[in-house]
């Protein structure tokens, strides 16, 4: 990832604040989605394309509780 573009990372409005498995995402000026973990800031960060976001987040949320 280039360190001169600063990205604004966000999490949903329907995490929480006692922690667990959240997820942030924050948008280049490239329209690059990234990913990463929100427990581990300076960890690994997962970019895809926006379209490949669109299909996670369909996936995801056709997906029915186990």
């Amino acid at each position: 990832m280039n360190n001169a573009e600063p990205l604004t990372w966000f999490k949903s409005t329907y995490s929480g604040t006692e922690g667990g498995q959240c997820l942030e995402v924050a948008v280049s000026g490239t329209g690059a989605v990234h990913v990463r973990d929100s427990k581990a800031v300076t960890g690994p960060v997962l970019r895809m394309s926006p379209e490949a976001w669109a299909g996670f987040v369909g996936f995801a949320s056709s997906e029915q509780s186990v």
